[in-house]
């Protein structure tokens, strides 16, 4: 593997947490961003996963001596907590500041992609705009550079042709909260070239994932294949009056030992992430089918702004 300067297309929730990520591995990241006003919604994002990242390592250092500490390390950033001493976390935290202080970001794309190793597309899950964005880049890519997406539910065959280099494209898709729940699903196409699907393997052990090899085609991949579908059901009963958002998180809280009911678990999410699939199906189409439901309710509460743990609201509030 040979991977050394790494572009992140965006600044969402998701976007900023692997460029973060990647730079704590000690690649050379760079976010690209399509104008000022996104440096603007970036930011904020950029402050919070210091802060979740900070905040992971300092309960991780006063749990040090407790075997509970074992449940809650940030398994993306420490290797071996049987191993860690309170130094190796003083220097983490310190790497977390310099990590911050050090990202870039861009908003000038053939700058951005020059001699890019990866580029990682981790932009609004919506096929037309992704294909846009594609046209556009493909174009300007360095031949060597591997192009994967961290689509949520699109298949890499849907978009590989767009990539300009359908044998170097494939997806890499992460979970929310990356330094702690530390996957990377990695799914390739059938003109996917193998060297380039164990390269990502390899480049997310490096980057401290824990890597989900994916070995056909799947829209949602393994874990979205599981999720979805249960946020989906949570949002049916909101969004049909069968129970309130509360009711129902207490009920699968309480009815199955997890330790986050649904809406708990779109908001760190992001509601734009739940918004784009249900608007992206047919179904939607009808305001009287259960994806039309699902996502005026959920337009609803993007308008006021409630999008989410980022925001400071989504279905339960932040603020404070």
């Amino acid at each position: 593997m040979d991977i050394k300067k790494v572009v992140v297309a965006g600044g969402g929730v998701l976007g900023t947490q692997i460029a973060f990520q990647t730079a704590m591995k000690g690649f050379d990241v760079t976010i690209w961003l399509r104008s000022e006003s996104s440096i603007g919604r970036t930011q904020p994002k950029l402050d919070l996963t210091r802060n979740s990242y900070r905040k992971a390592l300092l309960q991780t250092k006063a749990m040090l001596n407790d075997p509970r500490v074992a449940y809650i390390y940030p398994k993306g950033l420490i290797d071996d907590i049987t191993k860690t001493t309170e130094a190796d976390i003083d220097a983490l935290l310190e790497k977390v500041d310099q990590t911050y202080e050090g990202l870039k970001l861009e908003l000038d794309l053939n700058k951005a992609l020059d001699n890019a190793d990866l580029l990682i597309e981790s932009m609004t899950e919506n096929i037309n705009d992704k294909i846009a964005l594609f046209d556009k880049i493909a174009p300007i890519l360095d031949e060597k550079t591997i192009f994967v997406s961290n689509s949520s539910t699109l298949l890499p065959s849907a978009l590989a042709d767009h990539s300009g280099r359908p044998e170097k494209y494939l997806h890499l898709h992460f979970a929310n909260n990356i330094w702690s729940l530390n996957i990377a699903e990695v799914m390739g196409h059938p003109g996917t070239d193998p060297k380039y699907f164990e390269i990502m393997v390899e480049f997310a052990k490096a980057i401290g994932m824990l890597p989900i090899e994916v070995h056909k085609e799947q829209a949602g991949y393994v874990l979205n294949s599981m999720l979805v579908p249960l946020l989906n059901s949570a949002l049916g009963l909101a969004a049909n009056g069968v129970a309130d958002p509360k009711t129902i998180d207490l009920t699968w809280t309480r009815g199955t030992g997890a330790p986050l009911g649904p809406f708990a678990i779109l908001d760190v999410v992001g509601l734009y992430t739940a918004y784009e699939i249900n608007a992206s199906s047919p179904a939607a189409k009808d305001p009287n089918s259960n994806a039309g439901k699902i996502t005026s309710y959920l337009k609803e509460k993007i308008d006021r702004g409630e999008t989410g743990v980022a925001a400071g609201k989504g279905f339960y509030d932040y603020s404070k």
